[in-house]
């Protein structure tokens, strides 16, 4: 199957769940203006990138590792589909899955059966590319991408080439699962834009879906069913 046809399944299973909720819709939470929206469930997306010890590392994430007086060990190294860095004198080394502090201890303990005494190991994520968003609806280059830092929402419009001249840009629907439940929000990037509201921050595994001007589809009958921005909604 073609990325192209995943794409279109996915928009179609959106599109699906929309139709099933858009006349009787459960409000979730309400996001205050000026305030944040609530994180993913998933620890790793909720501390990818407000460094916090509990994000687990993933395939193709970047790692920086330092070695306190042995510069001829520190490197940047990126993370296997396997989940696993090469270092030197001590060759493979299991990362994927594990947070920061326990690849610092994995990577001592292996230096520590080498030939240093006491070695402290820095490890620092310098790219989050196991982090990935996907981008669907009237945007230039649509398809699932890795935010790679911090990314706000209109940093995400513009890695999928910005929108499509028959984007709506009030109808900007973020996915995201929150509390146990598929949660959507939607937003009016005008107003994001020139300064009057938030610009959210987007984390791994959101769907963001831009509906376009004058459409008549179930997303649409979302958007129209959303009394206020930014007010997370159970599907």
């Amino acid at each position: 199957m073609s990325l192209r046809v995943l794409r279109q399944v996915l928009l179609s299973f959106l599109l699906g769940l929309l139709a099933a909720c858009a006349d009787n819709v459960a409000v979730r939470s309400s996001v205050p203006p000026g305030s944040t929206l609530p994180p993913p469930d998933t620890t790793s997306a909720s501390g990818a990138f407000q460094g916090a010890s509990d994000y687990r590392v993933g395939a193709q994430d970047l790692l920086d590792i330092t070695v306190f007086g042995v510069p001829d060990l520190n490197r940047s190294v990126r993370v296997n589909s396997s989940g696993q860095i090469s270092l030197p004198l001590i060759g493979a080394v299991p990362a994927g899955g594990h947070t920061v502090p326990e690849i610092e201890q994995i990577i001592a303990e292996l230096l520590k059966k080498s030939f240093l005494q006491n070695p402290q190991v820095t490890v620092f994520v310098k790219e989050y590319t196991s982090q990935r968003i996907t981008l669907e609806g009237a945007l230039k280059t649509p398809g699932i991408y890795p935010i790679t830092g911090k990314t706000s929402l209109l940093q995400a419009v513009a890695i999928a080439g910005g929108l499509d001249p028959l984007a709506d840009l009030k109808g900007v629907v973020l996915f995201r699962q929150i509390d146990g439940k598929r949660m959507a929000a939607v937003f009016d990037l005008r107003q994001i834009q020139a300064g009057r509201a938030a610009d959210p921050q987007v984390f791994g595994d959101d769907v963001i879906v831009v509906e376009q001007s004058s459409s008549k589809t179930a997303l649409r009958r979302f958007i129209e069913s959303v009394p206020a921005i930014a007010l997370f909604m159970a599907l």
